[in-house]
């Protein structure tokens, strides 16, 4: 099953498909030789690889190259206070199913994560082919990806898999009515089962090891073939969803703390920074095999004239305020943080327009 060939299925090269009904094609052949797994799947506009050149798909609480202790409690802690704002949120609201959602934590991760409020542990999916295919077109210039997942069959909204330590959640069946988007999605999570701060390697956390294919698809318009079409974003995010405001509003709270940096802007410049170095580390680990530091990756991407100079000191910048924000949060400003988070937003763009 994780095999593509003589390689795992992480560090093989992506196969190639040139049309939607092509990659049908694909998935269902796929599916009758893994009648033992359920496959799942997941859109991404790049492919993220780790120091051995394979595929990495972690949770958003536990992506980076050099995640710290530290740097990891910060995030559980601002999943624990988005965590009870919701619950308090959903119950002031009066939301139906408010009750559910107070009792069970991967209820109120899945309606985090979804939504984007903060990182946590569970990892976004779909049981619909065109729906990851959908998402891995929604970045204007990037190379579209799909990765089809096997995992055990789940027999609740809330599956857990103790022979396999993974844990599903059904968001169709388990997200209150009113969260619009996971019913637009057909989204499911998927998460290790009992870890949060403590593992023994964090390879068990990542999902490349539940991989079955990957796909790199043909970018643009003659993809979509035959009748089908792509969900647009308005459809995929839509707007007329009251979890879309309440969780909205959470992201605004847990990043209001006057001249200090509090949680809310530790979180989103430290996901925001997460993502830039690794797209920074995957590019340079195209010219060379092993590079296990962002200054490394940034040195060979600036010797093969791929880095401009005042690129390469800004993100220099970046990673000295990333060091000073995980190791010495209390010294870090509000305003400068959501100054640097701008920075790497705009760089991200900078780099995807002009570099990938």
């Amino acid at each position: 099953m994780n095999r593509f060939g003589h390689h795992p299925v992480a560090k093989a090269e992506a196969i190639h498909v040139s049309s939607f009904i092509q990659l049908l094609d694909h998935v269902a052949r796929l599916s009758y030789l893994n009648k033992d797994h359920l496959l799942f799947f997941r859109g991404q506009s790049f492919d993220y690889t780790n120091k051995a050149g394979a595929s990495t798909l972690y949770p958003s609480i536990y992506r980076g190259d050099r995640l710290t202790r530290g740097e990891l409690e910060i995030r559980f802690n601002i999943l624990q206070s988005a965590s009870s704002r919701l619950c308090d949120a959903l119950e002031r609201e009066k939301i139906e199913g408010y009750k559910d959602v107070k009792r069970r934590k991967h209820i109120q991760w899945s309606i985090l994560q979804h939504y984007e409020v903060c990182p946590t542990p569970l990892l976004d999916l779909t049981h619909s082919l065109r729906v990851a295919s959908s998402f891995a077109f929604l970045s204007d210039g990037n190379t579209p990806f799909i990765f089809v997942l096997g995992l055990p069959y789940i027999t609740n909204r809330i599956s857990i898999n103790s022979e396999h330590d993974i844990v599903n959640v059904r968001l169709l069946s388990i997200c209150p009515p009113d969260a619009k988007r996971p019913y637009y999605q057909e989204g499911y999570l998927a998460g290790t089962d009992e870890i949060t701060t403590e593992y023994d390697s964090k390879d068990e956390l990542d999902f490349n090891n539940r991989l079955i294919a990957k796909f790199q698809l043909e970018h643009g318009s003659q993809f979509w073939d035959s009748g089908f079409r792509a969900f647009p974003k308005a459809i995929l995010y839509p707007r007329e969803d009251r979890f879309r405001e309440i969780c909205s509003e959470i992201r605004k709270d847990i990043g209001e703390i006057g001249t200090e940096a509090g949680p809310g802007d530790l979180g989103r410049f430290l996901q925001e920074w997460t993502d830039l170095e690794s797209i920074i580390l995957s590019m340079a680990r195209k010219y060379q095999e092993k590079v296990f530091s962002f200054r490394e990756a940034t040195s060979i991407l600036y010797s093969k004239e791929l880095l401009p100079s005042d690129l390469s000191k800004q993100l220099d910048y970046l990673r000295r305020i990333r060091n000073l924000a995980v190791h010495e949060p209390r010294k870090m400003k509000s305003q400068d943080l959501i100054e640097s988070l701008q920075s790497i937003i705009e760089l991200k763009n900078q780099i995807r327009k002009n570099l990938l």
